[in-house]
């Protein structure tokens, strides 16, 4: 059975109303947390590409991703978890680990579920909880993984009111 259904999920990925890039993030990270998500993207077959500054090269260890100078070129991590959908990872700061999904490439049922997926592996992996929020939004999140029910849950009312505490974990 799926973590989520569409019909319950469906303004959650609507591109005009969270934007189309939410934001996805794993609080309270460490280096090792970093490395844990390159070794489950290499791990899982998944497609990936890293660049600095836009060119492409191999993946390096999380340590000296995240021991660059500040004003160093931006590096990403693109991930494809299938084909179709991307999330693009931007190592800045070993304390937090985020990166954006596109909700056009996560529309119907299908979509859902490679989210919930996806969003299950890393938190399985991290042993942490991983939440989404609208684009922009950081203080509040939509749906995620909770590791106390190992699957992802509902964390606000597809209507906009937040569901009580006891319809997922307090984040």
């Amino acid at each position: 059975m799926p973590d989520l259904l569409w019909d319950d999920v469906k303004d959650f990925f609507d591109p005009d109303l969270m934007g189309a890039l939410p934001d996805v993030c794993v609080a309270g990270t460490s280096v090792e947390d970093w490395q844990a998500v390159f070794d489950l993207v290499g791990s899982n077959g998944w497609t990936w590409e890293y660049s600095v500054g836009g060119v492409a090269g191999p993946l390096p260890a999380a340590a000296e991703v995240l021991s660059r100078p500040a004003d160093a070129e931006t590096v990403d991590l693109r991930v494809w978890p299938v084909p179709a959908v991307l999330a693009i990872f931007r190592p800045m700061s070993a304390d937090e680990i985020d990166f954006d999904v596109d909700l056009r490439e996560l529309q119907g049922q299908e979509g859902v579920d490679v989210l919930c997926r996806f969003l299950a592996a890393l938190g399985r992996r991290l042993g942490k909880p991983v939440v989404m929020t609208a684009e922009g939004d950081y203080g509040n999140p939509v749906l995620g993984f909770d590791p106390s029910v190992g699957r992802v849950v509902l964390l606000a009312d597809p209507l906009g009111v937040q569901l009580p505490a006891d319809a997922g974990r307090d984040w």
